[in-house]
């Protein structure tokens, strides 16, 4: 299992996944480091080359997080709009997965300045607040998700499972 599982991160991948509302599907193909796969040159090139729209790289970054690539994903992310709420929420997402929690939350707060309605990133926060055992705040989150028409979607579902039962997710 650990011989596939090396072979198939040394060789090109395919990295295009469903949104952000479910679990990302299984890319077939990888690609090493921060590289992203570019569909137009159909080879895995450094994500400031690559013919790539916003949504694109997003899905690359979520499929790496996905499968706990982090510092891969962050490699992308560093080359998207540094302002971006999306770029933000991830940052966050990133930074709780490999254990910097402040980093985290400051840029969780950040993509909530940007957008208070940025749902994801209330859930991704309330997910961290959980693994701390600040309850409280994460039920919070929980809260204004709701209050921004989040209720029922995967957001609110996925902190609110958190809640319950003190796991998060790591997508």
């Amino acid at each position: 299992m650990r011989i596939l599982l090396a072979a198939a991160l040394t060789l090109p991948t395919v990295v295009f996944a469903a949104g952000g509302d479910s679990e990302p599907k299984t890319p077939t193909v990888f690609c090493t480091g921060s590289k992203v796969y570019d569909k137009d040159k159909k080879k895995c090139v450094d994500p400031q080359e690559s013919s790539l729209e916003r949504d694109e790289r997003y899905q690359t970054v979520r499929q790496l997080a996905y499968a706990g690539r982090y510092l891969d994903a962050q490699g992308i992310l560093d080359t998207m709009d540094p302002a971006d709420p999306g770029r933000l929420t991830y940052m966050g997402f990133t930074n709780r997965k490999l254990g910097n929690l402040d980093v985290a939350n400051m840029f969780y707060e950040e993509a909530i300045e940007a957008d208070p309605a940025n749902i994801l990133a209330r859930s991704y926060m309330g997910q961290g607040f959980v693994e701390e055992g600040r309850i409280p705040e994460a039920v919070a989150q929980l809260k204004l998700i709701r209050a921004h028409g989040g209720t029922g979607s995967w957001a609110e579902t996925s902190l609110r499972k958190a809640i319950a039962t003190g796991r998060t997710y790591n997508y």
